[in-house]
């Protein structure tokens, strides 16, 4: 999907979602299996995957889990009905596993209104409908990944040539589909020569800008430097920072 030395946040393959367990950063890349829908709410709420752009991505694929669980639990003569049900308690999982996550709730209802009108007004079956809802959870995937791009290029373009630039807590490509919001543009700066040195703030309490955002910064060879949040407004005060930009809820 990306030129880029992340490892992948999360992927859809072979009937399974594989998270990139953010917990265990920086110290190990270590990815989760899930392979059902509550198993999908559980990690969520554990923030093995963070960040609304990816939860909701999550979200979507986890909706696709949900449905492969149907079919498999009621077999191939599955009654559709009933087995819908069974989603729908799954689909009410999902969102509950954080209920503030606007992202996460915006990409359960597209999902659900695609299942709902796939059964309902084109009465297909489940088996017929899953192809189409894994499709539609990838697209989600990808619009968030492209997304993404065109705000770094819009982005970039606001910094000085060589701009020393400070961010935090975590908007990255561990925080979205694979490329990040607020380090998507400094990634896109650096590319351009407009971003010489990051500053990082820690990010207390779950610091996630040394545990992640700095990490994410190595990968991609792009100069960081961990600073405590208290520096923060010491910093601008002596002119050390000529571009701030962070993730917003």
């Amino acid at each position: 999907m990306l030129n880029s030395k992340m490892p992948a946040t999360l992927e859809f393959k072979n009937g399974a979602c594989y998270l990139l367990d953010q917990r265990d950063l920086p110290a190990e890349v270590r990815y989760v299996k899930i392979e059902t829908a509550p198993q999908m709410a559980d990690a969520i709420a554990d923030m093995i995957v963070r960040g609304a752009p990816a939860i909701g991505i999550a979200a979507a694929y986890g909706v696709v889990l949900s449905v492969q669980c149907a079919i498999s639990d009621a077999g191939t003569a599955c009654d559709d009905i009933t087995a819908f049900e069974c989603i729908e308690k799954d689909l009410h999982t999902l969102r509950e596993s954080r209920p503030t996550a606007v992202n996460l709730m915006w990409a359960v209802d597209r999902m659900h209104a695609l299942l709902k009108n796939l059964i309902q007004v084109k009465e297909m079956g489940l088996i017929e409908a899953l192809p189409l809802l894994e499709l539609e959870a990838r697209l989600i995937h990808q619009e968030d990944v492209e997304a993404n791009i065109a705000m770094g290029k819009h982005g970039a373009v606001l910094f000085p040539v060589n701009a020393r630039v400070q961010t935090h807590c975590n908007a990255g490509a561990l925080a979205t589909g694979g490329y990040g919001t607020a380090l998507g543009v400094i990634r896109e700066a650096y590319a351009q020569g407009r971003c010489s040195e990051v500053y990082a703030d820690e990010t207390r309490p779950r610091q996630q800008g040394s545990k992640l955002t700095a990490w994410e910064l190595m990968q991609e060879e792009i100069p960081v430097t961990v600073v405590t949040d208290g520096m923060s407004g010491f910093m601008m005060k002596q002119g050390m920072v000529d571009v701030v930009i962070t993730g917003a809820d």
